[in-house]
């Protein structure tokens, strides 16, 4: 009788928080100084006193952030490397590429969204392109001449131009850099005629005048640029693309980490000054989501977006 008490005791007392026994690796996709790197290490600073641990970000831009995203999958599920996962990444490059190194519903257990951001289509400061529907009467006129670059293949800002290709009826050319600054440099020195790229990266520039915004990607203009008007008000009847953020850990990793790391990442995003900062930046925020949910936005993204790129016609390998 009272080894029975002493079970239902025990198994009525919480769980211990999970906590790491070393610091935590965060792998991020896209290459410094990129919008995943800046969220990321706003986010891993935050972390680190919080966990008792140092929180380090991993840089891995190679292939459009495919490479970071299978050595992810790949990773022991025991909660010392997380991932930051992007609409890029998980939707994007499943569809991108002929043969994909992970299954985005299986190989990965969703914890948390950041934020969104929106894009901007930007063009050199020099250019002769004052809105979009310029760069798109110069495209058309010259087929497969004018190009854009974008931080790599499988990024937002790839498919923020195919898409803008798809809707305007015009062909562009495809010009991907390892990177973000390094293709937002392209835009800056007329290395390419345009680019479509997250504001926070590209909104230094804009206010400084190195670089033109052509028009916003969303479906309301952005309040990081009220005067810029967006694509649908460009003509481009039915053009959206915003892109989210978030966190992952490797399939099968144990549920307090994913608790754990989920109650961390709102709680930072709940304190004033971390959402500050973020939004000095020029992140938006998202509805908080469970894993579950999460996890069902993924599915529903690659229902959305898989025929739209498909249509496109644009690949990454």
């Amino acid at each position: 009788m009272r080894r029975r008490t002493l079970l239902r005791a025990a198994s009525a007392l919480p769980l211990l928080a999970w906590a790491p026994a070393r610091p935590v690796t965060l792998i991020v996709p896209l290459a410094p100084g990129s919008t995943a790197d800046i969220l990321s290490r706003i986010m891993a600073e935050t972390w680190a006193p919080r966990l008792g641990q140092a929180v380090t970000v991993d840089n891995r831009p190679a292939a459009g952030g495919v490479v970071a995203t299978e050595q992810l999958k790949n990773a022991a599920p025991d909660g010392q490397t997380l991932g930051l996962v992007s609409q890029g990444t998980l939707v994007f490059n499943s569809v991108l590429t002929r043969t994909p190194r992970y299954d985005a519903r299986a190989d990965f257990a969703p914890i948390a969204v950041f934020s969104t951001v929106t894009n901007a289509l930007v063009v050199p400061k020099a250019s002769p392109y004052a809105t979009a529907r310029d760069l798109a009467a110069a495209a058309k006129a010259q087929p497969g001449r004018l190009t854009f670059s974008s931080g790599g293949n499988g990024t937002s800002h790839h498919i923020s131009m195919a898409l803008f290709g798809q809707v305007a009826g015009v062909e562009m050319v495809h010009v991907p850099y390892r990177g973000a600054p390094a293709g937002i440099t392209a835009v800056m020195t007329g290395e390419v005629a345009a680019g479509c790229y997250n504001i926070p990266t590209v909104l230094a520039q804009i206010r400084a005048g190195e670089l033109r915004a052509l028009g916003v990607t969303s479906a309301a203009r952005s309040e990081f640029l009220p005067d810029v008007p967006t694509l649908q008000e460009q003509g481009l009847a039915g053009y959206e693309l915003t892109t989210w953020m978030g966190l992952a850990a490797p399939a099968r990793t144990a549920p307090e980490v994913i608790e754990r790391m989920h109650a961390e990442t709102y709680r930072a995003l709940d304190d004033a000054a971390v959402w500050a900062r973020l939004r000095q930046q020029g992140f938006e925020p998202m509805p908080r989501l469970t894993p579950a949910a999460f996890a069902a936005l993924i599915a529903a993204e690659l229902e959305k977006w898989g025929p739209v790129i498909r249509a496109s016609g644009a690949v990454a390998d």
